[in-house]
């Protein structure tokens, strides 16, 4: 069923759950594996901070091929510019499917800081898993 699974991740609390779950389904499909991290800077600092969650989420994966990607968002567009990059490494990549955590924030907090996993679910074609964080 699912060939191709992206999973993007920020380094949070839900990352290694949301790699977990895509690491499941890559095993159970024989499928490939890409992951992605989004910065909004664009010092070298930024970049070199990114391949860094990058690097250390690709070394806890027990896979045979994995693809990585840095993604760039404008700072001035907020979690918009954020979805924005990652539908289009979706559409880019060919995923199937979209694995994401989610940060389950509730009323004025999600209304304030917005929410990726929440705009990525209406903005991509693939099918989106949303990984909550653990109780």
């Amino acid at each position: 069923m699912y060939k191709k699974i992206m999973v993007a991740i920020d380094g949070g609390e839900t990352t290694q759950r949301a790699l977990e779950e895509a690491q499941n389904i890559v095993n159970s499909y024989n499928a490939e594996l890409c992951i992605v991290h989004c910065i909004t800077g664009e010092e070298e600092a930024d970049r070199a901070a990114g391949n860094a969650v990058l690097e250390k989420a690709k070394e806890s994966i027990d896979a045979l091929s994995i693809d990585t990607y840095l993604l760039e968002a404008n700072i001035a567009y907020g979690t918009n510019g954020i979805s924005e990059a990652i539908g289009n490494a979706v559409n880019e990549w060919g995923a199937d499917l979209l694995v994401v955590g989610t940060a389950n924030r509730r009323g004025l907090q999600r209304f304030v800081i917005g929410s990726v996993a929440e705009q990525l679910v209406s903005l991509v074609g693939a099918s989106v898993l949303l990984v909550r964080p653990q109780d």
